[in-house]
């Protein structure tokens, strides 16, 4: 245990206000997204789980105004537990269909960072870190599933 959780955030802008939507559609599908925890192994806390809900937050996504986006925030224990559950997880089919929902994007909408354990981080956090991996690529402030960074303690002792 290095003391350390995983957040992730994925953040996706729908094509029709939320309300158009029928429940057969993106609304029902909503929460293999936003909550893509739930029973799974490692899973620590989701934004979609806090009192009151609260996934629509507006963000800077580039120079163009703000949009509203569905915010898909979450901790994990490790790099391997959000792994496993992605590759598990119910809501393959769903994000199958996300093109029928979502706005495609130029750049990735999704980042992962390390935060000290108990940490809940707030979309405003989960925004600054999808802006710094559009400008940075990876690194270790903020990263991908294809190019992981260990926590902050395990790269410490790496470099001893």
């Amino acid at each position: 245990m290095t003391g350390y959780h995983l957040a992730q955030v994925n953040i996706a802008r729908v094509r029709a206000p939320l309300a158009a939507l029928t429940p057969g559609d993106l609304v029902a599908g909503l929460p293999a997204l936003t909550e893509p925890g739930g029973e799974q192994p490692g899973f620590v806390w989701s934004l979609a789980a806090a009192k009151p809900p609260a996934t629509i937050h507006t963000f800077r996504l580039g120079p163009a105004e703000q949009v509203a986006v569905v915010v898909n925030l979450a901790v994990w224990e490790s790099v391997e537990a959000l792994g496993a559950a992605v590759l598990c997880s119910g809501g393959s089919a769903f994000l199958r269909s996300r093109r029928d929902w979502f706005h495609p994007t130029e750049r990735s909408t999704n980042a992962l960072w390390w935060v000290p354990a108990g940490h809940r981080p707030d979309p405003a956090e989960a925004e600054e870190r999808v802006r710094h991996l559009h400008a940075h690529g990876p690194t270790a402030t903020a990263f991908t599933l294809r190019l992981a960074y260990p926590p902050p303690v395990a790269a410490a002792e790496a470099a001893r």
